[in-house]
């Protein structure tokens, strides 16, 4: 197991790819360690990859990504940040309330946080600056408020989340909406105390015209959260089925509605999409033969009784997963820790008691927050290569949101039920 995880540093401090860093490693340690199996074994682990990107359940994540390249290929980021900004923008700290809030509703399209850097972070940054906002708070604010798009459905943490531990994702969509609009509250109030101490922000207040017409130019864009979380709720539309609406959804808006987009554009959509795709299936397909040759190996024999001791708490147990994951999460790209970890300590932590829902919703929450957080967090080199700014100064302003978003975890950890509500609500009816 040394050689297995000196390999594993070894290879991620180097800069090889992900999936190269996980099948390199196990095959490294299979070769040395168990030549006489070797061959059979990695035979396996090459149908694992295959079993991995395999669950139905996975369509929708190429679907959603899809309806989110149209959308970001378009207006509607645009406009529903006029329609936001027009209702907040004259408080103090309206601008980054405009962000968070921007992040919010735009994971209500996307589901991933580097979209959502790219789609809300490309046009709030510079008003952020001209408003007169330090560079790296607003570096800071954009890539730890696109957190927010991991926890609002369509969320493709959830989605992962749930084949790996086959967890309703419709479930999953629906507990992670109060715990995203808790982590709004939170940071608005932050970004409010800011704004008031540092005096910057200020705009000027809008009229009822100008509001009532950045409405009327907006409102369609929320026709996606209808769509997924209503059809979802409602029962009229599965997950895939929510996922294949939203693209078509997309399309009409962009095209039809706003006249945005022009066919090669869309075309554009398409190839990037089948980019990304690719890259999410690869990772999963990797981290499922990860897990199974972990689980192989009985590593999780070794290590669960050593983290949670003979007899532990349902406290104990949250606690230990929690910081697994953050930890984690800092490392490696969030859908493969998820794709590795869940199927080794889901079983263990519900049968101590502990809501699988709760747990996916805590499980993807720290995998939001890994994805902004030093020194490896995928959101923090998306804003380097987006904004073109120095790794210290992306992470310069991140510690208060960081300490905000671990708050936010204590907080669903002592009141589960702002997880649960919802999926409650849907099983009683």
């Amino acid at each position: 197991m040394t050689l297995f995880g000196f390999s594993l540093v070894s290879m991620l401090l180097i800069g090889f790819p992900f999936m190269v860093i996980l099948l390199g490693s196990l095959m490294l340690y299979v070769y040395i360690y168990m030549p006489d199996l070797a061959p059979k074994l990695v035979t396996t682990m090459v149908q694992q990859v295959i079993t991995g990107v395999t669950p139905p359940a996975l369509v929708c994540v190429p679907m959603f990504i899809l309806s989110a390249s149209i959308i970001t290929s378009g207006k509607s980021a645009e406009r529903l940040i006029q329609m936001i900004k027009a209702f907040v923008g004259h408080l103090p700290g309206g601008l980054p309330i405009t962000t968070n809030a921007s992040c919010t509703l735009f994971g209500a399209v996307s589901g991933s946080t580097q979209a959502t850097v790219a789609a809300v972070g490309g046009t709030m940054r510079p008003m952020l600056l001209k408003a007169g906002y330090p560079s790296s708070f607003t570096l800071g604010l954009i890539i730890n408020s696109s957190d927010i798009a991991f926890l609002i459905p369509p969320s493709i943490g959830f989605i992962v989340y749930g084949v790996a531990t086959s967890t309703s994702i419709g479930m999953l969509f629906l507990a992670g909406i109060f715990p995203g609009l808790l982590i709004l509250f939170m940071f608005s109030i932050y970004c409010f105390i800011y704004s008031k101490i540092k005096r910057v922000g200020l705009l000027p207040r809008v009229g009822w015209t100008e509001r009532l017409a950045v409405v009327k130019d907006g409102l369609p864009v929320m026709g996606f959260p209808v769509i997924i979380v209503g059809g979802i709720y409602s029962g009229y539309l599965s997950p895939t089925e929510a996922a294949a609406a939203s693209v078509l959804y997309a399309l009409i808006l962009e095209t039809v509605v706003y006249k945005s987009l022009t066919l090669e554009r869309i075309v554009d959509a398409f190839l990037q999409t089948g980019v990304i795709t690719g890259v999410v299936f690869i990772l999963v397909g990797a981290g499922q033969a990860f897990s199974w040759m972990i689980g192989f190996m009985q590593v999780p024999q070794q290590l669960l009784p050593a983290l949670f001791g003979t007899a532990p708490s349902m406290l104990r147990v949250m606690i230990v997963v929690v910081a697994v994951y953050f930890i984690a999460c800092m490392f490696v790209d969030p859908i493969v820790a998820i794709f590795i970890l869940s199927p080794i300590f889901q079983p263990y932590v519900v049968s101590t008691g502990v809501n699988p829902i709760l747990l996916g919703t805590l499980v993807t929450l720290q995998a939001a927050i890994g994805s902004a957080t030093p020194p490896f967090g995928c959101d923090i080199f998306t804003a380097q290569l987006i904004f073109r700014r120095p790794y210290i100064e992306v992470i310069g302003h991140a510690l208060p949101f960081i300490c905000i978003l671990i708050l936010a975890t204590i907080i669903l950890i002592v009141f589960p039920q702002i997880a649960l509500f919802l999926p409650n609500m849907a099983l009683a009816g």
